[in-house]
């Protein structure tokens, strides 16, 4: 009987290495895949913060080495510019906030990733997510849960997964905290033991998002006028794309009272501002909806919901729409809920699902 093929996606991080290094102690034929995904300036390709430039590519190299497993690098960048990188900017040029991880692994990792790993006779892909997977037998369902370590929970961004997904991934990390994972990498002798987190949006090293969107969509930095709620002009931007909901530094209005962005008008390159009171929403509407534990979902239920990844959980009711939509109504109404960004619902620590936030109700 042949052992299980697993295809490990390793980034090379301290995480994915892990991973890589259970399963082939639990019996798995295990090989290493790099997603090349995006060409990196060249100051920043040896960031040990990046995941996807030339350092991350030789960090797994040298773990599977270590391991003595084969170890390949496959060259995705059409397909992450097109799916996780083009849609980065049109969301801010239509004045939303997106998630570009959610899509990595949404469209690359657990999709385009998973059907190569059956091209080579792979059982599962893995990866070194913080998160679990489950089969459910009364439901006949499989089932995501958070990780061990909550501090470092990632389940927020997997959401989108299928069961077919669900059914066919590994994430073997997902029982041990950080600190764990890193003593089984010292343990193992991988130098990767102290390499430090990978920055949030691996294709912005810097952080800078404003120059990264002037340089990639320069035609639609274009003025505008920063209003308050009655419509009054209290002074002028240069490009809806550097603002965000919420955001208050940056405006360059004086006021006598703090003044935030509250929303953003892309058709008239608009900017609402308003007090902290204005932010606060207790109904929001969800679209792109995916749900695990069920096939469908036909009533309302309550839930516990997080409307960005650092923010805490909130309960509310789920109420299904017509057009793969739901609504969300908050028992406490939450700050500054951002079109773009995924809200995410949980029971406990069972992830329900989620969708994209496409917009607040009053």
């Amino acid at each position: 009987m042949r052992k299980k093929r697993v295809l490990v996606a390793m980034s090379g991080g301290v995480d994915s290495s892990v991973a890589a290094a259970l399963l082939k102690e639990q019996g798995f034929e295990v090989i290493g895949i790099t997603m090349d995904i995006y060409p990196l300036p060249k100051q920043d390709c040896d960031s040990p913060r990046s995941c996807c430039g030339r350092g991350a590519i030789a960090d797994a190299n040298r773990v599977a080495a270590q391991l003595k497993i084969p170890h390949y690098v496959i060259n995705l960048r059409k397909s992450f510019q097109r799916w996780v990188v083009d849609n980065f900017c049109e969301e801010y040029a239509k004045g939303r906030t997106p998630n570009p991880c959610i899509r990595c692994n949404q469209y690359i990792k657990f999709d385009i990733l998973w059907k190569r790993a059956k091209k080579m006779g792979a059982d599962y892909i893995a990866t070194g997510h913080h998160a679990n997977i489950f089969f459910d037998k009364s439901s006949a369902r499989f089932h995501l849960k958070k990780g061990r370590d909550l501090q470092k929970d990632q389940s927020y961004f997997l959401y989108t997964m299928t069961q077919d997904q669900l059914a066919h991934t590994l994430m073997p990390i997902g029982h041990f905290t950080k600190q764990e994972v890193r003593r089984k990498a010292k343990e193992l002798g991988l130098a990767v033991y102290q390499r430090p987190e990978s920055q949030e949006i691996c294709f912005i090293p810097d952080d800078d998002y404003t120059r990264f969107l002037e340089q990639k969509t320069p035609e639609v930095f274009q003025p505008g006028p920063i209003v308050d709620t009655e419509d009054r002009v209290l002074g002028h931007h240069r490009g809806i794309l550097h603002f965000t909901i919420g955001q208050r530094r940056g405006l360059g209005i004086a006021a006598p009272h703090p003044l935030y962005v509250l929303e953003i008008h892309p058709e008239s390159h608009k900017i609402v501002v308003g007090e902290n009171k204005h932010l606060y929403k207790k109904s929001v509407v969800v679209s792109q909806l995916n749900i695990i534990p069920r096939s469908d979902l036909s009533d309302s239920t309550f839930v516990t919901a997080k409307i960005r990844y650092k923010r805490k959980q909130a309960r509310a009711l789920l109420i299904p729409l017509d057009n793969n939509k739901v609504r969300l109504k908050f028992d406490t109404p939450q700050r500054a809920v951002t079109p773009g960004q995924s809200a995410v619902f949980y029971d406990e620590d069972l992830v329900w699902g989620g969708g994209i936030i496409e917009r607040t109700e009053a």
